[in-house]
């Protein structure tokens, strides 16, 4: 589904027009991504298709609890995103979705967290605000 997906969206995305003064179009970066999901999308069916499975492996259970968290923890970090901005935001929505999903056992695993709830924020903050001049929510309370 992912393949055939980002195929027809790349196929649609032709119609994108491109502006004559703007050497990088709206379209340059959608078919970047587009392109990546469907290079990975055939490596895995490719792999797929060449791995021999003597038998059919045994259906995953899903954590239905772990599911509803994830999505509580999304729609918090949306409605808090306009009052703590984007930046805080981001910090905490991270942090809180990683440690729910692979609780941390450890000191060493709480600065893991940290460290990649930082680097995420900063390094999707940089490409979006300074990068792509995309302005990013300020919030209400915190004005930052």
């Amino acid at each position: 589904m992912c393949l055939a997906g980002s195929l027809f969206l790349l196929w649609a995305s032709r119609d994108i027009p491109q502006p004559a003064l703007v050497p990088i179009g709206p379209a340059f970066y959608p078919r970047i991504v587009l392109s990546v999901t469907a290079v990975l999308s055939a490596a895995v069916l490719a792999g797929d298709f060449w791995r021999r499975r003597t038998a059919p492996a045994a259906p995953a259970r899903v954590n239905y609890r772990l599911v509803l968290l994830t999505f509580l923890i999304f729609t918090v970090y949306v409605f808090v995103l306009p009052q703590l901005g984007y930046r805080l935001s981001t910090l905490l929505f991270v942090g809180t979705l990683q440690a729910t999903l692979a609780p941390p056992r450890s000191a060493r695993d709480w600065a893991i967290i940290g460290a990649v709830a930082g680097i995420s924020m900063l390094a999707t903050y940089y490409v979006f605000e300074r990068y792509l001049n995309v302005l990013l929510p300020r919030g209400r309370l915190t004005a930052f």
